[in-house]
């Protein structure tokens, strides 16, 4: 596998850690498949992520927007007194999953349904960073007879 290193960028950049961090955490290869997700996009400045928590309760998950990361976190409860398994596909480990967000995406909600963490996520642009259509006027007379 090859390997990328990033010490090089990190000499020459000031104010990118963040993406200096997502470069090295995806080139690190080691993403937690537990629990399995989506991400979807559900209108032109709408997303959802949704997780996959069989056994899990609303007591047993927490989600937390904390600066740009999205952390979904949950904690298995104590096993039930007495159950003797002879099969046990339904994992109830603890987990933490952490998103990455961009400035813009606002977390808006979150739903737990049928064993389906859905959380709503929502682009929101300032009025600032949208564009901007200037308007062109006619050139003066003023400045044509000087052009003459």
């Amino acid at each position: 596998m090859t390997t990328f290193d990033f010490s090089p960028l990190f000499r020459s950049t000031v104010g990118f850690d963040r993406m200096m961090r997502l470069l090295e955490g995806a080139a690190g290869g080691d993403a937690p498949s537990y629990p399995p997700y989506n991400i979807e996009t559900t209108g032109e400045n709408a997303y959802r992520i949704t997780m996959a928590v069989a056994g899990f309760g609303p007591d047993d998950l927490e989600v937390v927007v904390r600066e740009n990361t999205l952390t979904v976190t949950g904690r298995g409860s104590a096993e039930a007194q007495g159950v003797k398994y002879l099969h046990r596909g339904i994992a109830r480990r603890a987990f933490e999953r952490r998103f990455e967000l961009a400035d813009s995406i606002k977390v808006v909600g979150s739903a737990l349904d049928n064993g389906l963490l859905h959380i709503e996520l929502k682009r929101e642009i300032p009025e600032s960073a949208k564009p901007r259509v200037i308007p062109i006027a006619n050139a003066p007379k003023a400045l044509e007879q000087q052009a003459a």
